[in-house]
């Protein structure tokens, strides 16, 4: 059975773009336009990973993220993002993210980050200068 994914971006040509890399290695099981849709399609059907943009309206990513932690919720959160900035990849971490994908490079990081935080592990796209 494939990983069950949710997307979450409020614009929906990244959300098919993302859902196109994925293709049969993943299940996208709902997709959000803000955050705060995001965190309850994510409460509602328990995915594997929720792929979360940054900047959204009604909820950010990084909110969305501390409210998935604060209930408990055992879905690993991986953010798309264009933020380059070390506090964007600071704060993502701090709210329990488990990948940092740069959307210039979705195409060749997204799957391996979502496995990775299958794994329990940590992925940054590699282009990322972190400190």
């Amino acid at each position: 059975m494939p990983p069950r994914v949710v997307l979450a971006d409020d614009r929906s040509e990244i959300l098919q773009s993302a859902q196109q890399i994925l293709g049969d290695e993943f299940r996208v099981v709902g997709t959000a336009e803000n955050g705060a849709v995001a965190v309850e399609l994510a409460a509602r059907l328990s995915p594997d990973v929720l792929v979360l943009d940054i900047s959204m309206p009604v909820q950010n990513g990084i909110e969305a993220a501390c409210h998935l932690k604060e209930l408990g919720s055992s879905t690993r959160v991986v953010f798309m993002t264009v933020n380059t900035e070390p506090e964007f990849v600071e704060a993502a971490l701090f709210a329990g993210a488990f990948g940092y994908v740069l959307k210039q490079f979705l195409a060749s990081d997204l799957v391996p980050a979502i496995w990775a935080a299958m794994d329990g592990a940590t992925f940054i796209s590699p282009s990322m200068q972190v400190p």
